[in-house]
C-alpha cells in the first residue's frame, strides 16, 4: 500500500459509532506509524535496506511492545486505555495492508522471510507507476472511497 494507510485508520476509527478523540487520533496515528521509518530509510540508511525490514514493520517486535504496553495501559483512564488498544489495531491493519503487495516478516524473529499476497513487478520506469498499474491499487482506491463515504455520511457532532 502506498496511499491507503491513513484512510484505513479513519475507517477503523469509524468502527466505533462515536470514537473519543484519543481513540480517533490513535487510529490515525497507528495506521501511519510504521511508515515513519521512511524518514530513516531515505535520510539515514540511504535506501540500503527495504523499510519493511525495519523493526517497525516486524510483527514480532510489536507483539513484544504490546506485551510491555498492556500492563502499563491497564493503569490508564478508560479513554486512554482504549486509545492504546486501537493504536495497536491500526498498526496491525497497516501490516495486513502492506502484506497485500509489499511483504512483511510475519515470522520474525524466527525468520526474516517476507510474506505478501502478490508481488508488484517493475513494469514502469518508476515504482509508483508500477504500483498504480497493479491490481492491488484498486484496493487502495476502494479504501479511499469507503473512507470518503464514511466522512460524508458522518452525523454532526
Amino acid at each position: 500500500m502506498i496511499t491507503a494507510h491513513l484512510p484505513s485508520g479513519y475507517i477503523l476509527a469509524r468502527v466505533n459509532r462515536r470514537p473519543s478523540k484519543p481513540v480517533f487520533w490513535a487510529c490515525l496515528l497507528g495506521a501511519v506509524w510504521p511508515d515513519l521509518d521512511l524518514l530513516f530509510f531515505y535520510f539515514v540508511d540511504g535506501r540500503a535496506v527495504h523499510h519493511h525490514r525495519y523493526w517497525v514493520h516486524a510483527p514480532g517486535f510489536w507483539l513484544i511492545l504490546l506485551a510491555v504496553a498492556t500492563p502499563l495501559a491497564l493503569r490508564l483512564p478508560a479513554a486512554l486505555k482504549q486509545a492504546v488498544f486501537w493504536f495497536f489495531a491500526a498498526w496491525l491493519t497497516h501490516l495486513c495492508l502492506d502484506s497485500v503487495a509489499g511483504g512483511i516478516m510475519w515470522l520474525w524473529p524466527f525468520s526474516e522471510q517476507m510474506f505478501s499476497l502478490s508481488t508488484v513487478q517493475p513494469t514502469h520506469t518508476h515504482f509508483i507507476l508500477s504500483f498504480m498499474a497493479h491490481w492491488s491499487f484498486m484496493l487502495e482506491i476502494m479504501i479511499w472511497l469507503v473512507a470518503g463515504w464514511l466522512l460524508l455520511k458522518r452525523s454532526p457532532v
